[in-house]
């Protein structure tokens, strides 16, 4: 218990810190700059997944299988590193081309991007030894310090430097001579190569510590092991991002430094996603072996449902106070009809989490990878029709269709490999009186906070009345 509280807070303070950045950036940040800094991310989240091509879910695996835990270390970082110093030669060589070919204003911002990923990837193995070591003070404490010193670098680029130079604060003059305000966004990627620098720095020992080795079968094993979590990782980061993408070339910078700003929003779904996920999975597999085990997770997955429906319900009734607590100018504002499709989209991805449990259990994990194939399909094919004509809120749209199609699919092919009594009328109940309560307030009311409050308690007033018996029962244990 004590080590999943302290692996939670290397997990949940990261994400906190960078929910609390959308404010800072996008108050000191244009429209244009918050297009640049996204669109610098997205290709950030692709290019990780292609340099750890899943060993790092793979190095969990065959650790705990091998019986040379030493080979297994030398092995996988001997193979991140060989691959990763071939794409960085290959990427540096093209790096003018790739960067026009891909929409990066500067090419030195894919230069800084390449390096990231590169050191990003070689952090991959070691940051796995440690938790599969059960080293969670260490490992929580390099997390910390990797986005604290991001955050720092980010603070004294955007906000202490330029004001210094306009107030005559203290600064080095070589600083305020050499500083260039055009450059902005690139001074968050520079924090973020600092941090992943330091952080690649306070790792390399851990690989020092073993006999440098490689081993033939052990690789093989662990590629053919790894190779459907890179299509199931691609497929993920498709359905997050190309829809971001998609908007930057179709309707231009403005516009989708508005939508990402917007869609951020929904990061207050995520993090309770990713904070129930946190708790819930080790029981998944720790109750799996209970006679009720699947009694069981059909009331998890219904209360999950119930909270985020609540969660969604909360953030667009007080939509008005929520929004200038996470971003700045006003100009961030001109997209906030997608908060509540994404939120939607995001809940029905929580869902398919939990939904994935089926697969999980029965070691058919590559139905995992075909739903999320599934899933990306549709978000390309939906995007680049939809766009075009509708604008950017179907980029909503397609995430809520992929996440919306990839939970119904898992859903009936649970009921043929592993049937769990799920509560579907009460689940689809909860999602749809959320969705009407949230449609009637913004067509009849809006801008009211005790109206807002008044629908909130008619929801929470329902949940009592169907639920009284269950809560009784939850309470008493």
């Amino acid at each position: 218990m004590k080590n999943t509280v302290i692996y939670g807070i290397a997990a949940v303070l990261p994400k906190a810190i960078n929910v609390a950045l959308v404010k800072f950036h996008t108050l000191y940040l244009s429209n244009e700059e918050y297009s640049s800094n996204t669109h610098f991310y997205v290709w950030i989240a692709y290019l990780n997944v292609i340099l750890t091509y899943g060993m790092e879910t793979s190095f969990f695996r065959f650790f705990n299988k091998e019986k040379e835990k030493g080979k297994v270390v030398s092995t996988s970082f001997l193979t991140i590193l060989s691959t990763s110093i071939i794409a960085l030669l290959l990427l540096l060589l093209f790096k003018n081309e790739i960067s026009n070919f891909i929409g990066f204003s500067k090419p030195i911002y894919f230069e800084l991007l390449i390096w990231i990923s590169v050191l990003d990837a070689l952090v991959a193995i070691p940051f796995a030894y440690l938790r599969v070591t059960n080293r969670p003070i260490r490992y929580t404490a390099i997390r910390i310090l990797n986005i604290c010193i991001y955050a720092f670098f980010n603070i004294l680029f955007i906000w202490y430097i330029p004001t210094a130079i306009k107030k005559g604060y203290f600064l080095p003059e070589f600083i305020a001579s050499n500083y260039d305000a055009s450059f902005k966004e690139g001074y968050i990627f520079i924090a973020n190569l600092i941090a992943s620098a330091v952080t690649f720095i306070v790792l390399l020992p851990i690989i020092f510590q073993f006999k440098i080795s490689f081993d033939r079968r052990i690789i093989k094993n662990m590629l053919s092991y790894s190779w459907p979590i890179l299509v199931a990782g691609l497929a993920y980061i498709t359905n997050e991002n190309l829809d971001k993408l998609i908007i930057k070339s179709i309707m231009g910078d403005f516009e989708m430094g508005a939508y990402a700003a917007a869609y951020k929003i929904g990061v207050i779904m995520s993090l309770f996603i990713f904070a129930f996920k946190l708790g819930a999975e080790p029981f998944f597999f720790n109750y799996a072996s209970k006679d009720n085990a699947k009694e069981a997770y059909a009331i998890i997955m219904k209360w999950f449902t119930i909270a985020g429906s609540l969660l969604m319900l909360f953030v667009m009734l007080y939509l008005d106070i929520i929004a200038p607590l996470l971003l700045g100018k006003n100009t961030f504002f001109q997209l906030l009809n997608i908060v509540p499709i994404v939120l939607l989209a995001l809940l029905f991805s929580g869902i398919y989490n939990n939904l994935s449990i089926w697969y999980k259990l029965t070691d058919k994990t590559k139905y995992g990878m075909y739903f999320s194939i599934i899933g990306a399909l549709i978000t390309i094919s939906l995007l680049f029709i939809l766009v075009p004509i509708v604008g950017s809120i179907a980029a909503a749209w397609t995430t809520l269709a992929a996440y919306g199609s990839m939970t119904v699919i898992s859903y009936l092919y649970s009921r043929k490999h592993y049937l769990i009594p799920y509560k579907i009328k009460d689940i689809l109940f909860y999602i749809l009186f959320s969705v009407a309560l949230i449609i009637a307030y913004d067509y009849f009311v809006t801008d009211n906070l005790w109206i807002a409050t008044v629908f909130l308690l008619v929801y929470l007033g329902v949940l009592f009345i169907k639920e009284k018996k269950e809560l009784r029962k939850i309470l008493k244990r």
